[in-house]
């Protein structure tokens, strides 16, 4: 799998995550103390997120880390 297609699938299956939560993006991004516009960028799967990143996402969303990346 290409590095593009994985960031790909982690920002689909994040942004799925957040949406049954219910939660916005701007919320999200702001809990994270992110920029929306990275939050919108991570969703896209046009940046490769940090383990760090990953884990902040994780917590915000009351998840673990592992549902973000457990999709075989």
């Amino acid at each position: 799998m290409k590095k593009e297609e994985l960031q790909k699938i982690i920002g689909n299956r994040i942004r799925l995550l957040r949406e049954s939560k219910g939660v916005s993006q701007q919320v999200l991004a702001a809990m994270c103390n992110f920029e929306k516009g990275n939050m919108s960028r991570i969703e896209a799967g046009r940046t490769n997120p940090t383990f760090t990143t990953l884990y902040k996402i994780s917590q915000a969303l009351g998840i673990k880390i592992t549902d973000l990346v457990d999709f075989e």
